[in-house]
């Protein structure tokens, strides 16, 4: 945890990023670092979970992180929870919380409203289309007897 909460730092003073530090480990070492890289890179996704996970899983080869721990200078956004569920790490250490977050301008409170709402009440509308021709993409898949299940 202490090196997720210095990635944080130090990605604040060196790089003008946002405070977001994380290690992913594995049999007690490290196996990927991360920090905040969404304003250096111009891309929303990059939040330290996401940029650690992308290394880990480059790093070991897999898109799974089976018995990894994921650390974590925050609590994770709903975003990187999304993330992190997919990777199916075996536990998260977090240090702040969303409060603290919040606090420092990072408020991410309105995405779980958002969830709640209907498709159509959001705040960026949602509209479904062309489900029917969609459904050959998952008719393919089924059918696929050598498939990678994840």
């Amino acid at each position: 945890m202490q090196r997720a909460i210095e990635l944080a730092i130090e990605n604040v003073r060196a790089r003008g990023g946002g405070p977001f530090g994380c290690v992913v480990a594995k049999d007690g070492r490290i196996v990927a670092e991360g920090a905040n890289s969404v304003t250096s890179t111009n891309d929303p996704t990059a939040h330290a979970e996401v940029v650690a996970i992308r290394k880990a899983c480059a790093a070991l080869n897999s898109f799974q992180l089976d018995g990894c721990e994921i650390y974590t200078s925050c609590l994770p956004c709903p975003m990187c929870l999304g993330a992190i569920y997919w990777a199916r790490p075996a536990r998260v250490f977090y240090a702040s919380n969303d409060r603290d977050a919040a606090d420092a301008g990072f408020d991410d409170s309105f995405i779980y409203r958002e969830l709640e709402l209907p498709f159509h009440d959001r705040r960026i509308p949602m509209r479904q289309m062309m489900r029917e021709e969609s459904l050959k993409a998952f008719e393919v898949w089924k059918n696929t007897a050598d498939r990678v299940e994840y």
